[in-house]
């Protein structure tokens, strides 16, 4: 077996499969390696699994319809390289679809072979080999911008769901840890979102350092939750001057001993590039404020209906002393308190994401909705990636458009997963239908 490499390295399999399922070559003219004229009806649904690559495909080889499998490979010979002739999983495929033909004699078993190389246009390769280059904040660029409204929003809409099912399944991790204790995982998530947007791991390590049961005992009490935090935040171990401290600092001593509590040190919490209202000491001190609150918050949670009394479940005021301080024994004429973008911040990292997972676990749907339902009612977020996107003509309405574009930037955009995005598909299918000029990538 004589063998010729020719293909383009540019073309990635991905690109190839992606090619076919969306037909992006010339289908007249259409010709098996022994010259028998072929149709394609339908190419197939992409298989995920072990075995070929489509499957229910259809097509019409001279005078015979066919329905089954499709298998696809860059070269004709990788269909022996990956011993397919050797699987049964592949004998009953109906067609292999190669782009380059690098054997002088095939022999897969009788199936036909088509070999696509001469009917795919060259400048979608080269288009697509530019997005994976592109070093824009987005692949696509101002591109972006031209895509119908109506594929963006339903894009979204996906992007949305992709997010709070990646968020519901970190938070489930955390159930099977915890025996299915919702309210003590609302404790912990509650307490996560709390420490956005620099002190997030932090403030988790935080409050799974203090037993769940030692918190419930002392839940009535902010004076007691707030000595339990301070001091398990490795805070209280200093000279201090101002009574309140030294009072804190006295109790969690107390306490300590009683509970045999290993504090943290005190190093994990950052304070640096952030403004007063994100210091650790004010997002503990309204932790410990929105924890005193009552019991049973992830109960109430579900209990809620509204916008507004969403918002008043993790509205909180710390304690007076908090009020003129942002570190002990440093006072301030008035401190600056977090506002309602931290409050929102903890709805759509974490209410409403434990919303969303407890309507898929119940199989209460109605949860799941409400969830969506209120991302629609709360404004957009304000960060660097939605100022990036808007950069692009593409705006964030409500937390609803700002996760879905999060979601994009992250899992797809920075990835270069473009085959896999609805807006990258459709740009791709544009420029080859209609030939738009795109930019070329700027230099990495």
């Amino acid at each position: 077996m004589n063998t010729v490499v020719n293909v383009s390295p540019l073309l990635t399999e991905e690109l190839f499969q992606h090619i076919w399922q969306l037909r992006l070559f010339t289908q007249s003219g259409l010709t098996t390696l022994d010259g028998e004229p072929l149709q394609i009806l339908y190419p197939g649904m992409y298989n995920s699994h072990a075995g070929p690559d489509f499957t229910a495909a259809r097509i019409r080889i001279g005078q015979t319809l066919w329905a089954g499998n499709v298998e696809l490979h860059l070269r004709a010979s990788d269909w022996y390289r990956h011993g397919h002739q050797q699987n049964p999983e592949y004998e009953k495929a109906i067609l292999h679809v190669v782009f380059e033909n690098d054997v002088e004699e095939l022999t897969t078993s009788g199936i036909p072979c088509i070999e696509l190389q001469q009917y795919i246009p060259k400048m979608l390769i080269d288009r697509f080999a530019r997005l994976r280059e592109s070093a824009a904040f987005v692949p696509c660029g101002k591109n972006a911008g031209k895509v119908p409204y109506l594929i963006w929003e339903n894009w979204k809409e996906r992007l949305l769901i992709e997010r709070l099912e990646r968020k519901a399944d970190r938070l489930q991790s955390w159930l099977l840890c915890n025996h299915y204790n919702w309210e003590e995982v609302c404790y912990w998530a509650i307490a996560e979102s709390a420490g956005l947007p620099a002190n997030r791991e932090a403030f988790l390590q935080l409050v799974q350092s203090l037993p769940f049961q030692v918190f419930l005992k002392h839940q009535h009490s902010l004076f007691h939750l707030e000595a339990l935090l301070f001091g398990q935040a490795g805070m209280l171990d200093a000279d201090f001057k101002d009574e309140y401290p030294l009072r804190l600092q006295q109790e969690y001593n107390f306490m300590k001993h009683k509970y045999r509590l290993q504090p943290l040190p005190g190093h994990l919490f950052k304070w640096l590039r952030m403004r007063p209202s994100s210091f650790p000491t004010i997002r503990i001190a309204c932790l410990a404020a929105l924890l005193q609150k009552g019991s049973h918050l992830f109960s109430r949670i579900l209990e809620t209906d509204t916008l507004a009394g969403f918002e008043e479940l993790v509205t909180t005021r710390p304690s007076v002393y908090w009020l003129q301080h942002y570190r002990f024994d440093i006072p301030v004429e008035k401190a600056q308190l977090p506002g309602q973008t931290a409050i929102h911040n903890i709805l759509i990292n974490t209410v409403f994401p434990l919303l969303y997972l407890y309507g898929r676990e119940k199989l209460k749907y109605c949860f799941q909705a409400k969830a969506v339902d209120m991302m629609n009612k709360l404004p957009a977020e304000e960060n660097n990636v939605t100022n990036g996107w808007k950069d692009l003509g593409i705006k964030a309405g409500t937390a609803h458009d700002s996760q879905a574009l999060l979601q994009l930037k992250h899992y797809y955009c920075d990835e270069k997963r473009c085959l896999q995005c609805a807006i990258g598909v459709k740009l791709l299918k544009e420029e080859i239908e209609d030939g738009i000029n795109w930019p070329r990538a700027e230099a990495s």
